[in-house]
């Protein structure tokens, strides 16, 4: 019997990262010819999107945040 892998994808980097430091196993990653960031998890279980939706509520957020900001004034 084959089994299909259940996937998450995402192109937010910081809900990637979170993931990834959840234990989430990362099955692909690329920058497409648009700029825009593709990061595909292994999903077995369906938790991915309650994930990415507490990370949304996390003191990781608001680091990711505060890291893109500076990186604003940075490059301003």
């Amino acid at each position: 019997m084959d089994k299909s892998v259940e996937t998450f994808i995402t192109s937010d980097i910081g809900i990637a990262a979170y993931l990834q430091l959840q234990g989430y196993k990362l099955l692909n990653c690329c920058r497409q010819s648009s700029g825009k960031f593709h990061f595909e998890f292994s999903d077995p279980n369906g938790e991915c999107k309650m994930k990415s939706f507490e990370f949304l509520e996390s003191d990781f957020c608001k680091f990711d945040n505060l890291v893109r900001n500076l990186k604003k004034i940075l490059f301003s």
